[in-house]
C-alpha cells in the first residue's frame, strides 16, 4: 500500500491541508504502507516564494514522517509529455485555440450547456485541419459512463462527455494541466491508494478515464468532506484561510481528529502530541468518517 500527500506550494498549509494529510497519513500507515509527499509546483506564476520549504517544516513540526525523498511536479515535464504523446499515438489529443469568450460565443442561439466546471466545451477545435499558436491541447472524451466506489462516498458515475466536455492537458502557456500531471505522477509513484479532499471527487472520473487510455492501473479512492466556512466556501488560500500555526499543533490534531469522526477523548487534548499521535494510529477507522462533501468548522 502506498499513499502520498500533494499539496500544491501557493501558500502555507491550513486546517483543509491538515485534513487530508492525517487522513491519508493514517489510512496509510496503520496499514503499514509508505506515505509519500509531493509537491504540485507545476503553476509557477501561483506559486508563493518559500511556501514549498514551509509546508515541509510545518508537516516537520506536527510529526508527520514521509517516507522517501519528497518529488516535485516542475522537475517532471518529460513525463508528462510523454504521456501526451501516447494518448496522441490513440488520436485523442487536438490543439484548441479557444478563448473562453470564443467559447461562450460558439454556442451562438443555442442554450449554453453547463457541466461540472462551467461550460461545456463544445468541440468547435476538434476537427479542424489548423489552429493558431500558441494553443491548448485537450483530449477526447466519450460518452461511456466512469463509474467507481469511493472508500467514503460511496458509487460515483460521472459522463465525461455529458458533465465536462473534452479538457485540456497543456495550456496555451506550455503548463501542463492538473488531471494529467496527477495521473502520471500516481502512476510513476506506485501510489495505491489516494485520500484527498471531497472538492476533488469530480476530477476523479477524468482521471480514471486517463489512466484507462494510459493503461495505468487506478488506485482505490477515499474523498474526505472538505472544511469549509460559515459562508459555505471551501477552506483555501483563496479564502483566506488561516494558516495554522505549529505551535497549536496538539489541539489542532484533536480538532482534526473530530472532523474526520474519530472522536479522541476530550482529556486528549491535555497531552503530548506523541501521545496523540498514537491514541490516532491505534483508533483510526475510515469508515467513521462522515460521507458528506463538505462540512462547516472553524477552528478557534
Amino acid at each position: 500500500m502506498i499513499g502520498r500527500f500533494a499539496p500544491s506550494p501557493t501558500g502555507p498549509l491550513h486546517f483543509g491541508s491538515l485534513l487530508a494529510a492525517l487522513a491519508s497519513y493514517l489510512e496509510t500507515k496503520t496499514k503499514g504502507g509508505k506515505w509519500l509527499v509531493r509537491m504540485e509546483d507545476l503553476d509557477k506564476p501561483r506559486e508563493m516564494a518559500g511556501a514549498a520549504s514551509k509546508i515541509l517544516h510545518t508537516l516537520e513540526a506536527f510529526e508527520f514522517e514521509w517516507d522517501g525523498e519528497v518529488v516535485y511536479q516542475s522537475q517532471r515535464s518529460v513525463l508528462y509529455q510523454d504521456a501526451l504523446n501516447q494518448l496522441n499515438t490513440k488520436s485523442l489529443i487536438y490543439g484548441c485555440d479557444c478563448s473562453r469568450k470564443e467559447i461562450a460565443d460558439s454556442y451562438n442561439q443555442r442554450p449554453a450547456q453547463h457541466g461540472i466546471d462551467g461550460l461545456i466545451y463544445p468541440g468547435t477545435c476538434r476537427h479542424k485541419a489548423k489552429v493558431k499558436l500558441p494553443h491548448a491541447s485537450r483530449v477526447v472524451v466519450d460518452s461511456n459512463p466512469i463509474a467507481f466506489t469511493d472508500a467514503i462516498q460511496g458509487n460515483i458515475q460521472q459522463n465525461l462527455a455529458h458533465d465536462i466536455g473534452d479538457f485540456v492537458l497543456k495550456r496555451a502557456d506550455g503548463l501542463y494541466a492538473y488531471q494529467l500531471a496527477v495521473v502520471v505522477d500516481d502512476f510513476v509513484q506506485e501510489i495505491t491508494h489516494i485520500v484527498r479532499g471531497a472538492d476533488l471527487l469530480d476530477s476523479t472520473p477524468r482521471q480514471i478515464y486517463l489512466q484507462q487510455n494510459l493503461n495505468y492501473p487506478t488506485p482505490q479512492y477515499a474523498h474526505i468532506p472538505a472544511a469549509s466556512n460559515t459562508a459555505g466556501e471551501k477552506l483555501s488560500k483563496q479564502t483566506l484561510a488561516p494558516a495554522i500555526n505549529a505551535a497549536q499543533a496538539s489541539t489542532l490534531l484533536i480538532h482534526a481528529l473530530s472532523f474526520l469522526g474519530q472522536q479522541p477523548p476530550k482529556d486528549l487534548s491535555a497531552n503530548s502530541i506523541d501521545d496523540i499521535w498514537q491514541w490516532a494510529k491505534q483508533h483510526w477507522d475510515i469508515k467513521k468518517v462522515p460521507s458528506h462533501s463538505s462540512i462547516a468548522f472553524e477552528p478557534s
